[in-house]
């Protein structure tokens, strides 16, 4: 690493214990922000003539708490401030705040940050923004190129973010015990939208939101360090490494959506897969099964499958009617009904599809289905009508390609 890729590194790592810290502090999102964003000037100046500090996080903090006090006694001279010997430089203030945060402080404080991220009262779009770009650090540019929407339209949102948690008068206290329950779901929730933004994307898109899954990724690893007992996180964490792991051979050269069943196997990443494979294990051992570890059995039978013809279609259909049963939602029910088209045929499948039409009739991927079904069935031109409805309803040029390959193959027959 050059000197600087190793502050970057530093400074990446520590950014949501040092943030999270400084929110504690001030109370105040915008300037716990720019509190951090000093302290990473002064650290560029200073470490890589002087050498990393014993704890960044630690150093980081208590640099970023006095200018952020600073910056309020230039804003308003009336401000009450903390008392003269905590604003003063004392030799052994980064030891003492660093056995602070060795002795668990900052489980609390990071879990507050991303309380307030994923605040009940923000959109799902805003929640993920504001998570990126408070808590992973991501740039406004990177945050707008990976949502193809303009930096301006971007950095509206998340100034929109910020000014309703700054109405809501959210608590900034430490989350007790039921507080933690009862959001850590949500805060689970946000990861994995913000991984699915990336592994949806296909085409030109998929280049550009491809960090975003790493980035929930880093994100699910760091609430895996806060709670490793608990068996949902963890299988999260599998899940989305065993997902991730296909993402080489999802896309051919035009950007096109491959099907699971058509993707070179040998091209998957075996590394992730194993730790994904190894993460479930050790859930399942709790023996408190939940929605994220349902999926990820789901992903690790096919991982597993040497081939296609190897997929244990059986387990797979009985693990998502247990997701059903789990966690009621008509798209279980459509990836069920894939299922069950392997191993009794499309006839059952359809029949099973057959109530969810009104709710899923929106859906690229319920007539993409449909179609298939019709077409295994010889009934050409109800699955031409079922692609056509698909095409309209694709999210991007990935998607519209595949079926128009089904199409084509229909007009070949």
């Amino acid at each position: 690493m050059t000197d600087l890729a190793w502050v970057d590194a530093a400074l990446a790592s520590a950014r949501p214990r040092a943030v999270a810290a400084l929110l504690r502090y001030f109370r105040d999102l915008d300037l716990a922000e720019e509190a951090y964003q000093e302290a990473c000037l002064r650290a560029l100046a200073k470490w890589p003539e002087q050498g990393p500090p014993r704890d960044p996080a630690a150093w980081l903090i208590l640099v970023g708490r006095n200018s952020g006090i600073d910056a309020i006694r230039k804003a308003s001279r009336e401000t009450e401030l903390p008392p003269d010997d905590q604003l003063s430089d004392l030799d052994d203030a980064e030891a003492v705040l660093a056995d602070r945060l060795d002795e668990g402080q900052y489980r609390d404080d990071i879990l507050r940050l991303l309380f307030v991220c994923c605040h009940p009262g923000l959109p799902a779009a805003g929640a993920i923004a504001l998570a990126l770009r408070i808590v992973s650090g991501l740039t406004v540019p990177q945050i707008a190129r990976a949502f193809l929407v303009g930096e301006k339209a971007m950095e509206q949102r998340i100034t929109r973010a910020k000014a309703r948690i700054a109405d809501s008068g959210v608590a900034f206290e430490a989350p007790g015990a039921i507080e933690r329950a009862e959001r850590l779901g949500a805060v689970a929730a946000m990861v994995y939208l913000i991984f699915n933004e990336g592994y949806s994307a296909s085409g030109a898109e998929a280049g550009a939101r491809d960090p975003l899954c790493r980035e929930a990724i880093r994100l699910g690893r760091l609430l895996l360090r806060l709670f490793p007992s608990e068996p949902e996180i963890t299988g999260l964490i599998a899940l989305m490494l065993l997902q991730h792991a296909r993402s080489p051979s999802r896309l051919d050269g035009q950007g096109a959506v491959i099907l699971l069943e058509d993707q070179d196997r040998g091209r998957w990443d075996g590394n992730a897969i194993a730790e994904g494979l190894a993460l479930l294990d050790k859930a399942m051992r709790h023996r408190r099964p939940g929605p994220y570890q349902v999926q990820a059995a789901i992903a690790a039978l096919h991982a597993r499958a040497k081939t296609a013809a190897d997929t244990d279609w059986a387990q797979i259909e009985r693990l998502y009617a247990t997701l059903e049963q789990m966690q009621p939602s008509p798209v279980v029910t459509l990836n069920r009904a894939v299922a069950v088209a392997k191993i009794t045929g499309p006839e059952e499948a359809l029949a099973l599809l057959a109530p969810l039409d009104e709710r899923l009739d929106g859906y690229f991927y319920y007539h993409g289905a449909r179609g298939a079904f019709l077409n295994q069935l010889g009934r050409a031109e109800e699955a031409r009508e079922a692609f056509g409805r698909a095409i309209g309803l694709a999210g991007s040029a990935g998607e519209a390609a595949y079926i128009r390959q089904q199409l084509d193959r229909l007009a070949t027959k």
